[in-house]
């Protein structure tokens, strides 16, 4: 059954959803997940991306895929758009999961550009446009050169911008000088960043906001940051990034998700911080500067006007 979606406003404050797992990782937690899906669109979230990178999406089946898009809908409940992340380095199985997210009432997709077999710019437009051929569903494409070892050249942005339903790009470089590079080549295209530490600075510079992995411990923080820099507040929001900052460095001591699980398993007792294989539970040290810097960014992460506790 189609869930009801969101109006597809795909900017503004996003979080990149960790995937809650129980039993040592073995098993999907179904509970945590929707409770904490309802917390982040209480608390300001403005759309939720789904079994990326930071979902530990490389490690999900594609049954525990479906069902982690499942009940994202249901929890969000049509308040704020669902993002799938369906990206894979083979076309068919992103185009396979591309369906099912349509099927199953997503808002859009987000693609990250094929990893390790690391295609041409040529191979990745024919990637991009099989996906976009297939399937009806709006689609972000997303860049992180630091982990797949590949990027997209404005030549080739310009020619996907041309392709209906490629909505825009999320680039996870936390290079503030391609913004307006890709303004240039693509000047239709939805700009967002996947770059914490930079994400007050990029939606003043012209993007349209982040997809943010700190989001899942402080959304208010990371919603009043979006909305003062949208609105030209730029004071208040380089206030907000300034108090964030320690937080987002210990984030950074080890691979995501490690340290974003542990610090969300101190803040809400009932999501553990269980990983995946290869995964392994952050250093002793990792855990002592996360807590130290939720202490002091609790203070910046204020709830909305007229949100549930």
């Amino acid at each position: 059954m189609r869930r009801p979606t969101a109006p597809c406003r795909l900017g503004g404050a996003l979080t990149a959803l960790v995937t809650p797992f129980a039993a040592g990782g073995t098993r999907l937690d179904e509970r945590a997940l929707g409770d904490l899906v309802a917390w982040q669109v209480a608390q300001g979230s403005e759309g939720l991306v789904v079994a990326g990178l930071t979902g530990e999406g490389p490690t999900l089946t594609e049954p525990e895929r479906a069902r982690v898009l499942r009940i994202a809908l249901e929890a969000a409940a049509g308040r704020v758009p669902v993002i799938a992340a369906t990206g894979s380095n083979c076309t068919r199985t992103s185009v396979a999961r591309t369906r099912d997210a349509a099927a199953a009432g997503a808002a859009a997709t987000l693609a990250v550009t094929p990893y390790y077999n690391r295609p041409t710019q040529d191979g990745l437009y024919w990637h991009y446009a099989a996906i976009v051929t297939a399937v009806d569903l709006p689609l972000l494409v997303q860049t992180v050169p630091a982990r797949t070892g590949i990027d997209l050249a404005p030549a080739t942005l310009a020619r996907l911008a041309a392709l209906p339903r490629v909505r825009g790009i999320l680039d996870s470089t936390g290079d503030l000088a391609r913004l307006a590079t890709i303004g240039r080549a693509a000047p239709d295209l939805l700009l967002l960043s996947g770059d914490d530490a930079t994400a007050a600075a990029f939606t003043m510079l012209g993007g349209q906001g982040c997809v943010s992995v700190l989001a899942n411990l402080v959304p208010g923080a990371c919603a009043a940051l979006q909305r003062a820099a949208r609105d030209g507040d730029h004071a208040r929001a380089r206030l907000i990034q300034a108090g964030l900052m320690p937080l987002v460095a210990a984030l950074s001591a080890e691979s995501d998700p490690g340290p974003v699980k542990l610090a969300l398993a101190l803040l809400r007792p009932d999501v553990a911080p269980d990983l995946r294989l290869p995964l392994v539970r952050p250093r002793r040290e990792t855990e002592a500067a996360l807590a130290a810097a939720l202490t002091a960014a609790a203070a910046l992460d204020p709830a909305p006007a007229g949100a549930a506790a």
